[in-house]
């Protein structure tokens, strides 16, 4: 093991094993520090999970991985090649949209035939405003992703001095709301539906999220991929590049406070009472976990609180192994209710489960240009089925009802049903998981799965960044900057490790005892 002899700090320690915890590891081990990794769960993953279900082990968690590019980079950064260690294929279909068994359209990663498919659907305007949605898509992208995602944290005027001024900033209409914005391109109230669906990859509502957030369709036709074995395997890869480097990893066990010396970080205590020394901490935990004094009461105003009304999202999703019929699945299928706008204001602004809910459903087991073939599979056979369905993020405050989970369960099968989608499952074979189911796993967030919701132009400027008002505390995952996604996560594990690395060097500088333990940086 990785141990710098002759080293006085102590090591950083990582709480969370989630992609931004994973991410950071890799990067600072990388770097030449010591590095323990403490995670409460039995493997790492963050919110990436399997659940077995009836015999089966079904992704449960982010199911869509795109911005591959991300992960080449990490992987490269730590001299590992990411195609040697991982097998993933991109995606030709990138989704299957239905809206009655009538009404299908996919969504094609090349332009052209995504282009066809939508004029055949809604007519040659519709075709001709996709080719201008794409291309604003684009542009907003390509403003955003040096002065922003690529980003530490920024506030809105540096934001326009990085993005090229504010004539360069409005052209991509950050005061916008998403619907209102694809009303420009789009006539027919279901191609807004389904370009509006990006805003809750944030746990968001199309009706109140900046236009901005169109940017989703760009990453999207710019690639989304396939995972061989599940989703899984992409944190496995990562836990073990960490490990190569000489990462630590402590699963099974929780991290009960974060210990504070002299004003700043000096440890992290366990749940079982034993104290590990850290010349600083990467929380990789929800930010809402530490404001909340989760964490202890000396760390608690490291940040700011959320509150409860700007939470993102949350879920009720089913894991699933039961025979299907009718509807040609593909691997990843969404079924839109009748009144989209309804379907927001029970969750957003009522606190309650969608009376008609949209349903996401991956199909695990499916390929993907021939939606009719699955793979390892007989006709009839049980399937690997994961649906979500949008939930309000009040697992914290009270539980759902059970009559009201089985009618909104119920409502979203007869959905498929209109659609030509039979599932047969049975309590055996379906595992539901709850806002408040979320709640425990990730405490203090209210089953919240996106950390703050995404909702008007400023936001996006009050996540946390990857420093904190405590020197020596670092956050990282989907609730700080740049923001929610498995690759997001990612790059806000590198975020948290490039700033303590800079902060090391600049404590270096100014006090050259660091060099030999004098302080307790790195």
């Amino acid at each position: 093991m990785y141990t710098h002899q002759g080293s006085l700090a102590p090591p950083v320690v990582i709480v969370g094993a989630g992609v931004g915890g994973l991410a950071a590891a890799i990067e600072l081990a990388q770097a030449g520090l010591e590095v323990t990794v403490v995670e409460r769960a039995r493997v790492p993953g963050g919110k990436l999970r399997e659940l077995a279900v009836d015999g089966a082990w079904v992704d449960s968690g982010p199911t869509v991985l795109t911005m591959k590019w991300v992960f080449d980079e990490l992987f490269a950064h730590a001299g590992a090649n990411l195609d040697e260690r991982l097998s993933m294929t991109r995606a030709q279909v990138l989704a299957r949209h239905a809206w009655s068994e009538s009404e299908k359209l996919d969504l094609f990663a090349d332009p052209a035939r995504a282009a066809d498919a939508i004029g055949d659907f809604a007519g040659a305007a519709a075709a001709r405003g996709f080719q201008l949605f794409r291309q604003r898509a684009s542009e907003v992208y390509k403003t955003l992703e040096h002065s922003f995602i690529r980003a530490q944290r920024t506030t809105p005027l540096e934001l326009v001095r990085k993005a090229g001024g504010i004539t360069e900033l409005l052209r991509i209409k950050p005061f916008a709301s998403l619907w209102s914005e694809l009303g420009n391109f789009f006539a027919d109230p279901r191609l807004r539906q389904l370009f509006g669906r990006y805003a809750t990859y944030c746990g968001s509502s199309p009706f109140l999220a900046p236009a901005t957030l169109m940017l989703v369709a760009h990453v999207e036709l710019a690639g989304v991929w396939q995972v061989a074995g599940g989703m899984q395997r992409l944190p496995e890869a990562m836990a073990r590049l960490a490990i190569e480097k000489g990462v630590r990893f402590r699963c099974g066990e929780t991290v009960r406070e974060l210990v504070l010396e002299r004003g700043r970080i000096a440890g992290a205590t366990l749940a079982s009472g034993e104290r590990l020394p850290a010349s600083a901490v990467v929380l990789n935990a929800d930010a809402s976990a530490l404001a909340e004094g989760l964490f202890g009461s000396a760390s608690q105003g490291a940040i700011s609180k959320v509150p409860a009304a700007a939470r993102s999202m949350s879920a009720l999703t089913l894991s699933m192994h039961a025979p299907v019929s009718g509807f040609a699945l593909s691997r990843h299928n969404v079924f839109f209710g009748a009144d989209y706008k309804a379907e927001f204001c029970d969750v957003m602004e009522h606190g309650r489960l969608p009376r008609a809910p949209t349903v996401y459903v991956c199909a695990q087991d499916r390929g993907d240009e021939d939606a009719a073939q699955r793979s390892g599979a007989g006709e009839g056979a049980p399937e690997r089925l994961f649906c979500i369905i949008n939930a309000p993020a009040t697992g914290d405050r009270e539980r759902l009802e059970r009559a009201d989970i089985e009618r909104c369960i119920q409502s979203a099968m007869e959905l498929l049903d209109r659609c030509g989608l039979q599932v047969l499952a049975t309590p055996k074979s379906c595992l539901i998981t709850t806002p408040s189911d979320f709640e425990q796993r990730f405490p203090g967030t209210g089953g919240a799965l996106y950390g703050r919701a995404t909702h008007g132009s400023m936001a996006t400027f009050q996540r946390p960044g990857a420093r904190t008002r405590i020197p020596g505390l670092y956050l990282a995952g989907g609730s700080v900057h740049p923001g929610p996604g498995v690759p997001m996560a990612a790059l806000s594990g590198r975020a948290a490790a490039q700033s303590l690395l800079a902060d090391s060097r600049s404590t270096a500088r100014s006090h050259p005892a660091a060099m030999h333990g004098g302080t307790s940086m790195p």
